[in-house]
């Protein structure tokens, strides 16, 4: 179960080419998931929460996530995890990102400042008491702030059954190139703030390196809710060791109603 909410939160993000005037959310959103390791075995819970702020006086959405491993899973594995994004409120580019990091002993305390004029990550690394400059790709994307970056930008009219989209992350101290493919509408079964209903959603399939965590490239499939929030509702990912899932079982704060069909 390690990295498990840095899965759930690396692959919430999507994309489409042209922008949307209307903004997909707002401060006081907040979601709430929770995480099951191979079916039966909750294995803990996850937090993204929104705010308004300022840094180095530009206004700033602050975005805060939060994971941590519960129950018996708590006793075999203990995790907690801490990110942070401060992006820009107009062009959603990310100016500083914080993980803090507790895996099972295995820790992390890193800040990243971004210089988009001069396309520069500033990495400290407060743990090892390292700090470095790292070139970025343009137009670059923290972990966080590219999900509320894409759900700001995605054309859902013009989205085809096949279609690939790709952006740039820096992520540590590296830039990768994210990318995933549309799978379709489908409608899916949720429970959600008490209530069990269905919700139409938009199916992705994010392409990730196989190898030591994922069994393949296609190993995840994505579900966001086909409305004008965006909103990450499920997440699969067949595992090298088991299978982890995700799913969204509270929100508040949302800047649009959240459509749904009430079970017969």
């Amino acid at each position: 179960m390690k990295h498990l909410f840095t899965i759930m939160l690396f692959f919430v993000g999507f994309q489409a080419s042209n922008v949307e005037k209307e903004s997909a959310f707002q401060e006081g959103e907040w979601f709430k998931f929770e995480m099951s390791y191979s079916k039966f075995l909750t294995a803990g819970n996850a937090t993204l929460s929104v705010k308004q702020s300022r840094l180095d006086g530009k206004e700033v959405y602050h975005v805060v996530g939060k994971g941590q491993t519960t129950g018996l899973a708590k006793l075999f594995f203990k995790v907690k995890d801490r990110y942070e994004s401060y992006f820009d409120k107009e062009t959603g580019a990310p100016y500083k990102f914080i993980r803090k990091i507790n895996e099972g002993g295995h820790t992390k305390d890193i800040e990243i400042n971004f210089d988009h004029q001069n396309q520069i990550a500033e990495v400290n690394n407060k743990k090892h008491k390292k700090v470095k400059k790292i070139t970025t790709e343009k137009d670059v994307q923290d972990m966080i702030s590219m999900y509320y970056y894409l759900r700001n930008n995605i054309d859902v009219a013009s989205l085809k059954q096949g279609d690939e989209i790709k952006t740039n992350m820096f992520f540590d101290e590296e830039n990768y190139g994210f990318k995933l493919k549309y799978l379709g509408k489908e409608t899916i079964e949720v429970d959600v703030n008490g209530s069990d209903v269905n919700v139409k959603t938009l199916k992705f399939r994010p392409y990730v390196m196989a190898g030591r965590v994922f069994k393949e490239e296609e190993s995840l499939t994505l579900w966001v809710s086909a409305d004008k929030n965006k909103i990450p509702l499920r997440i699969k990912a067949d595992l090298a060791v088991g299978s982890l899932r995700a799913d969204l079982i509270e929100f508040k704060g949302l800047k649009h109603s959240f459509k749904i069909e009430f079970k017969d």
